[in-house]
């Protein structure tokens, strides 16, 4: 580091007239020396690619809880078809549907779709362990059935069927009769 001292002010009698009659004389007094240190930044050089490619992040294992119990929704519409697999207390572990397994159009609503979905959501969840699961159905559509059936070729215990369909029960009001 350089150390830079300011220059010292000499110290000199000057004189100062107050008036007439008066002249005073002010003695100047020397400055205390001020020390400037100069700073130094630290700069840092942008990294080359080649060094950061060679850098390995290292990240922390996550703890994979296990779940063996679970339940199993099967959304079945004319149009398509959902299946998510979750934890009982509805907590998702994984889902699929007709559309994200590349079927397009009227295929999305078959019972082949149906069996590819349930066998891509059963993988997505055998990191949590999942063995048995409550099937909840809703929906009308074709899949329906075979989206059950593949819950238990894929290797889920499927140990109850419940149907959750919405039903009106006395439904909305209806409209006016049409006068002719």
């Amino acid at each position: 580091m350089v150390d830079k001292t300011k220059k010292e002010s000499a110290s000199a009698p000057v004189k100062e007239e107050k008036g007439k009659d008066e002249v005073k004389e002010i003695k100047v007094e020397k400055q205390p020396e001020i020390k400037i240190d100069k700073m130094v930044e630290n700069e840092e050089t942008p990294k080359d690619a080649a060094t950061e490619k060679s850098t390995k992040i290292i990240k922390k294992k996550k703890n994979i809880r296990q779940i063996t119990h679970g339940r199993a929704y099967v959304q079945a519409t004319y149009n398509n078809t959902i299946i998510t697999l979750t934890d009982l207390n509805g907590n998702v572990l994984s889902w699929s549907s007709a559309g994200q397994n590349g079927f397009k159009g009227p295929k999305k609503a078959t019972p082949y779709a149906a069996s590819i979905i349930v066998k891509d959501a059963v993988e997505k969840a055998s990191v949590y362990g999942l063995k048995n699961v409550n099937a909840f159905v809703k929906g009308v559509g074709s899949g329906r059935e075979a989206a059950v059936r593949a819950l238990n070729t894929f290797g889920l215990n499927v140990i109850s069927i419940k149907d959750i369909t919405p039903i009106p029960h006395n439904g909305c009001r209806a409209r006016k009769p049409r006068r002719i």
